[in-house]
């Protein structure tokens, strides 16, 4: 589904990510690690890296661009360690000082439409406590408060808790 919002950024399109998009997306996720202060991670990554990520087993990635073909943001769902078989792990990325204007609800969208077709039941997000944009974003879109994950130690020796919180499709 394409979204759209009051702020008149126009359309979305939504699609599969693929290895062209790599280079995008890494440049975008750089600029948010380099800000700081939302996410766990803390290293830049170049597009090989992020396409050999993009095709772990079972993952299932989208990206947001708008009419240009520019990209606005992206979102993956995959299996983690820890949770059960029928619920798949959350992550979203949406350009700096772009969110609010509706990409990540777009995402969200086709999002939820691959998890249900992968057979998922549940699509679990861990938020740093920190990232209130974050946080009020899964919870607009009607994930549920799980728990709190105390003293995580990120790989730049900064410690934050996290918050997991579930969706249910």
């Amino acid at each position: 589904s394409n979204g759209s919002s009051a702020m008149g950024i126009g359309p979305l399109h939504i699609h599969g990510a693929g290895q062209l998009d790599s280079g995008a997306m890494a440049a975008l996720l750089n600029q948010i690690i380099d800000i700081g202060g939302t996410t766990v991670l803390t290293d830049p990554i170049d597009k090989a890296e992020l396409w050999v990520w993009m095709q772990t087993l079972h993952s299932i990635w989208h990206v947001a661009e708008d009419q240009k073909g520019v990209l606005k943001g992206f979102q993956w769902i995959e299996p983690k360690s820890g949770l059960p078989a029928d619920t798949l792990d959350i992550s979203t990325f949406v350009r700096a000082g772009e969110t609010g204007l509706g990409t990540g609800s777009a995402l969200f969208e086709q999002t939820k439409a691959a998890a249900r077709q992968a057979g998922a039941r549940f699509i679990n997000a861990v938020i740093r406590a920190d990232n209130e944009g974050g946080l009020a974003y899964y919870q607009s879109r009607g994930f549920d408060y799980q728990s709190r994950i105390t003293d995580t130690r990120l790989r730049n020796g900064i410690v934050v808790d996290r918050i997991q919180m579930r969706f249910e499709l």
